[in-house]
């Protein structure tokens, strides 16, 4: 399972500028806040960080991956042997879903997805293991050659810390803006907006797990000891906060309680938070009432948002996985790895009957009843068409019929003697027969 040895031409590490490993220690160098220590598993805490993530993540999920072919026409069809069985069960402990899951959530933590290959005895992809981004480090040769270097993964089969070509790995990035190699999750962007929620967070639990009780000082009209002072705040710290506040206290000698927190309205904190969810879905891409920030947005339908986030937030990532298996599994010209993206649609019903109504000219009646996981019914594999609808074909033949009318003199029309009301119909059916026929030869 592991041919792969160290190879002896000197390979370097991809310098990982920007924060890809599990500390981005700046929002950006030579900032003010140069000193704010931005932990990825703390920010991934945040809720609005979580909720995005999870979102994207599972929506894409739950599309399906099949391999298609183009036909003779142009036209993509399902295939339903060779690498598709590898896509309906990539390894031996996920099935499609959650190895799409893990896939994405990793490309949107870390910046990097990686994919290793296990082959059969014919070099057939039969298995592909998403890695720990952590434990995996891309190497570059004198001569250009890619190579990653695998820390031990019990899951993948790896014992030792291997060396693997590129062509064993399935390597989806994001946002590389330093490096061609090296992605950027978009926490290096909101991690410093999502730090400054979570200590909003923790400051309001701190707040109200001491019954909402501010801190504050004890003020005496006289000079007091160190030891004295030392004694009252103890007294006051163990009979009136936590557990104990809001109990009755009686001060003497002139002691007196000043409150020094600052106040919730006085801060802002409410739009502070609001603000920073607001800039986590802004790097993610996602409308923020996707994720329950703000209300929904006025003006345009739900189905017009959704498409909104479909284009910016799904679009780009599914793409990319698809391209990134296409090559990864080796696909045949005119093969690929195609995930359908139809299937977000099937949570509202009446823009998935909207669009199935307007395509009843594209697709047959068959076509569209399968997308509803209806049966083929009797007569259901033609296309129809409302009679006043033409062929192009058939109004050029017309217009070249009125064009050679035109050239000719026109004759003196003779009055027609009175119709009865049966030969004016069959002159109808006549004149309509013919009219068919040249349309037909035509």
């Amino acid at each position: 399972m592991w041919p792969f040895k160290r190879k002896e031409k000197a390979l370097s590490p991809v310098p990982s500028r920007g924060g890809w490993f599990p500390l981005i220690r700046e929002a950006s160098t030579g900032d003010w806040q140069r000193n704010i220590t931005v932990s990825r598993d703390a920010v991934l805490a945040y809720h609005a960080v979580f909720s995005c993530m999870t979102l994207i993540a599972s929506d894409i999920s739950t599309l399906e991956v099949k391999i298609v072919r183009r036909d003779g026409d142009g036209i993509w069809n399902d295939v339903k042997v060779g690498p598709s069985s590898v896509l309906r069960r990539p390894n031996t402990y996920q099935n499609k879903s959650q190895f799409l899951e893990s896939w994405i959530l990793s490309k949107l933590s870390h910046g990097n997805t990686y994919a290793l290959k296990v082959r059969d005895g014919r070099g057939a992809v039969v298995q592909l293991h998403i890695l720990d981004p952590v434990r995996v480090k891309p190497l570059i040769s004198d001569d250009g050659q890619v190579f990653y270097e695998i820390q031990p993964d019990n899951l993948s089969g790896s014992k030792d810390v291997v060396t693997v070509p590129a062509r064993e790995i399935v390597h989806d990035r994001y946002n590389c803006l330093f490096h061609p190699l090296i992605g950027l999750s978009p926490i290096y962007a909101n991690g410093l907006a999502a730090t400054q929620g979570l200590n909003i967070q923790n400051h309001s639990a701190a707040f109200f797990g001491n019954a909402s009780m501010p801190g504050g000082i004890l003020t005496a009209p006289g000079a007091i000891s160190d030891d004295t002072a030392q004694r009252l705040k103890d007294h006051w710290e163990s009979n009136y906060s936590g557990r104990s506040a809001g109990k009755i206290a009686v001060l003497g000698d002139g002691l007196a309680f000043e409150a020094l927190a600052t106040k919730a309205v006085d801060a802002q904190l409410l739009e502070q938070m609001k603000w920073t969810a607001e800039v986590v879905c802004g790097t993610f891409h996602v409308p923020p009432f996707k994720i329950g920030v703000g209300p929904e947005p006025s003006g345009q339908s739900v189905q017009s948002a959704n498409l909104r986030y479909y284009t910016d937030a799904l679009k780009k990532l599914i793409e990319d996985a698809e391209d990134c298996l296409t090559e990864g599994l080796a696909m045949a010209d005119g093969t690929r790895v195609e995930i359908d993206e139809t299937g977000l649609l099937r949570m509202d019903s009446a823009a998935q009957m909207d669009v199935l109504e307007k395509a009843k000219s594209i697709l047959t009646l068959d076509e569209r009843r399968k997308r509803l996981n209806a049966p083929a019914i009797t007569g259901g594999d033609t296309v129809y068409l409302q009679q006043q609808d033409h062929s192009i074909e058939a109004i050029a033949a017309r217009d070249r019929l009125l064009i050679e009318q035109a050239k000719e003199p026109a004759a003196t029309p003779e009055p027609d003697p009175a119709l009865t009301d049966a030969e004016e119909r069959a002159f109808m059916a006549e004149t309509l027969l013919a009219m068919r026929k040249s349309l037909e030869a035509a």
